[in-house]
């Protein structure tokens, strides 16, 4: 059986981007869904995709933004 799949966490981002980002905010919600957020610009939601993202996807995604 495989373990659950996570979205990314605080740290993954903070890690990758530190140098870049001041402030990285989870708010919790219902049912697993999420969304990244860089400053207005929406880069990953799981409920419009109806899918986990895939290792690496929203680090590539929040690097394309900034």
């Amino acid at each position: 059986k495989l373990p659950p799949s996570r979205g990314p966490r605080d740290e993954d981002i903070l890690g990758e981007f530190g140098d870049q980002v001041s402030q990285c905010v989870l708010i919790p919600s219902s049912g697993g869904v999420f969304e990244v957020h860089v400053e207005e610009t929406l880069v990953f939601s799981k409920k419009a995709l109806e899918r986990h993202a895939e290792p690496g996807e929203v680090q590539k995604l929040v690097a394309n933004v900034l």
